[in-house]
């Protein structure tokens, strides 16, 4: 995209404007050369945070351009480092949040299109929903009433998005970080009435996490996060913490076919794996140990709804995990 150089880009950003004739100049510098250069794609992204008024169809170019530079023009090729996951975070965020709602698309396209990324993306994408669960306000809530407090089910929605978009097409266990943010939410979202779309979700992704700490083969994050069925909301606090209870006993006890023990030569080849990942994007990805996940639950010293969901599946049906979860699970189920 040498060429963008050549276009009126200082008279684009002085009106602060993007108007049809400047997009048609954009797409045609952008599909004869594409984006080969981070001078180029910082400048896109001035147009993009700079321009006030924006044609409808740049957001898409915005989105696909820098994707494409991220992924395809920048090695490894197919793969997205620590540094490349770095410099898209500084420009797209101020304080650790995101802009605008396009930024957001970003994120989500670069982490849907890499073969890998550092699983610090997927854990700042995954924040991005906590901000604004915790603050009420942003891009993420722009248009919506939605209390501070409380998460919607278009924002699970996005979660589970996020986790689909960085397991990619491979058996991939929710990470230590991904599942730090989500216990971050679960507390934030522990004093408004339960919320069952949330507690499914919640609910099967540390279970995924504790079966993997415990050395079990996981299936992909599609098939272990997925939502079974529609699930509706009660307005009885207390009716609606037994449907939480009855729901995830229903719906993971569906899954437990889908977990296995791994064999000695499976468990190699995840360690491989792992270390490939880690070479390829440049950072190390922290272990989810037993440890870690038993100091989690019922951190503020109490569980929240969805933790008890959580613990009163695994403390009566849940297949063999590690006895350090075991012994947590027994404590805090007694306690709950």
């Amino acid at each position: 995209m040498g060429g963008l150089r050549t276009l009126p880009i200082d008279e684009i950003l002085e009106r602060q404007t993007i108007e049809f004739d400047d997009l048609l100049l954009l797409k045609r510098a952008y599909y004869e050369e594409g984006v080969t250069s981070a001078d180029e794609a910082d400048l896109l992204i001035a147009l993009h945070q700079t321009c006030a008024v924006q044609h409808a169809d740049w957001p898409d170019l915005f989105v696909e351009a820098i994707t494409d530079y991220l992924i395809l023009q920048e090695p490894p090729r197919g793969y997205l480092t620590a540094a490349n996951a770095q410099w898209l975070m500084d420009r797209i965020s101020r304080d650790g949040k995101i802009r605008s709602k396009p930024e957001m698309e970003l994120l989500l396209s670069v982490l849907d299109k890499a073969r890998w990324a550092p699983v610090s993306l997927s854990q700042f994408a995954l924040e991005q929903v906590r901000h604004a669960v915790i603050g009420g306000a942003g891009p993420l809530r722009q248009g919506k009433s939605i209390a501070h407090g409380r998460i919607a089910e278009c924002e699970v929605d996005l979660l589970r998005r996020i986790l689909y978009a960085f397991g990619g097409d491979g058996h991939v266990a929710v990470t230590r970080a991904e599942a730090d943010v989500l216990f971050d939410i679960d507390e934030a979202v522990a004093g408004s009435p339960p919320n069952p779309i949330w507690t499914d979700f919640f609910v099967k992704a540390i279970a995924n996490v504790m079966m993997s700490a415990s050395g079990y083969s996981v299936p992909s994050r599609e098939e272990a996060l997925r939502q079974d069925a529609d699930i509706e909301e009660d307005d009885g606090q207390t009716s609606m913490l037994f449907s939480l209870l009855s729901m995830v006993h229903a719906n993971l006890s569906s899954m437990q076919d889908a977990y296995h023990d791994q064999s000695v030569e499976e468990r190699a080849l995840a360690r491989l794996e792992h270390q490939r990942i880690e070479i390829i994007t440049n950072e190390t990805i922290a272990e989810a140990d037993p440890s870690w996940l038993v100091g989690r639950l019922g951190r503020d010293g109490r569980l929240t709804p969805s933790e008890r969901a959580l613990v009163s599946y695994l403390n009566h049906e849940s297949p063999r995990v590690h006895p350090t979860i075991t012994e947590a699970v027994c404590r805090l189920g007694q306690a709950a």
